[in-house]
């Protein structure tokens, strides 16, 4: 069985961003050269579209990343419904509005793709979606 793993966008920063924190940038590094070696490395078009948010030119923004090997990957429908449903908790449980779509939507399709999940957001997708496999810096320090 392959393993597989999807980037979250904190750690793609990491990568790229001179302005990063040394540890977490180090942390972020060394996890993905080691997700790497396991198996594949993907990345969806909601952290592709979070990135870009940093980087005007795409030409540029590809550049950066060609040496990682990323594979991009759609978004399955399958996931919407995990999304919304943890977006709701999140709102019933007084969360705000402001940044959870997004994080919920990567979140479902780690899990409903068999992807392991490799961020520095650990808790957030833990509280919500308790099947995924999260590597971040609580288990993987």
């Amino acid at each position: 069985m392959t393993i597989s793993t999807l980037v979250d966008t904190d750690v793609l920063i990491d990568l790229v961003a001179l302005q990063a924190d040394p540890a977490q940038r180090a942390w972020s590094r060394a996890q993905f050269l080691a997700a790497l070696d396991e198996g594949t490395v993907a990345t969806s078009v909601i952290v592709w579209a979070e990135i870009t948010q940093k980087e005007a030119g795409e030409r540029r923004l590809r550049a950066l990343f060609a040496p990682f090997d990323l594979q991009e990957e759609p978004l399955p429908f399958e996931a919407a419904f995990p999304a919304g449903q943890a977006h709701r908790l999140y709102r019933e449980r007084g969360g705000q509005r402001e940044r959870t779509l997004p994080d919920f939507l990567i979140g479902a399709h780690a899990l409903v793709a068999g992807h392991r999940l490799l961020t520095r957001d650990g808790a957030r997708y833990r509280n919500y979606f308790p099947d995924l496999r999260i590597i971040c810096p609580e288990t993987h320090p």
